[in-house]
């Protein structure tokens, strides 16, 4: 699929980048049209992958995270988060709802709140070296009128 247009930001796990990532997502998926429905459904996924890097990828230091914006053929928004923290030894047992490594405040639906905000949804870690979450959303065109 070819990409028609790109975006890669770097940032540390701090808390406060969360709300800027959704805010940059946000602005870059902005050029495919997206419905207001669509864009809120990418600002809670990207929330959820980069609150994800932020809390639990780095639960005792602050780390770097990079999120890449891509815009394929077809509509599709493509964003990828990236990690170099602690990995996840069983991406199948995280992806199941309700299971967390955070502190019982933590709900355990991060991943389960990207899948059904999002048309797809990949999952790739190594303990020790870090995760990286794919997403696809292909944004609808709408008809001028």
């Amino acid at each position: 699929m070819k990409i028609e247009n790109y975006c890669t930001l770097e940032f540390p796990s701090r808390s406060a980048n969360e709300g800027f990532a959704r805010a940059a997502a946000a602005c870059f998926a902005a050029q495919l049209d997206p419905t207001l429905e669509e864009i809120n459904d990418v600002k809670t996924a990207v929330s959820e992958a980069v609150t994800n890097a932020i809390v639990h990828a780095y639960p005792d230091r602050i780390g770097k995270i990079v999120m890449k914006l891509r815009q394929k053929e077809g509509q599709v928004l493509e964003i990828v988060v990236r990690d170099w923290g602690v990995g996840i030894s069983d991406v199948a047992q995280a992806r199941t709802p309700l299971f967390t490594t955070g502190s019982e405040e933590r709900a355990g639906m991060g991943f389960t709140i990207m899948e059904s905000f999002m048309d797809e949804l990949k999952v790739r870690s190594t303990p020790g070296k870090g995760t990286t979450v794919t997403m696809r959303r292909q944004i609808a065109r709408r008809i001028s009128g």
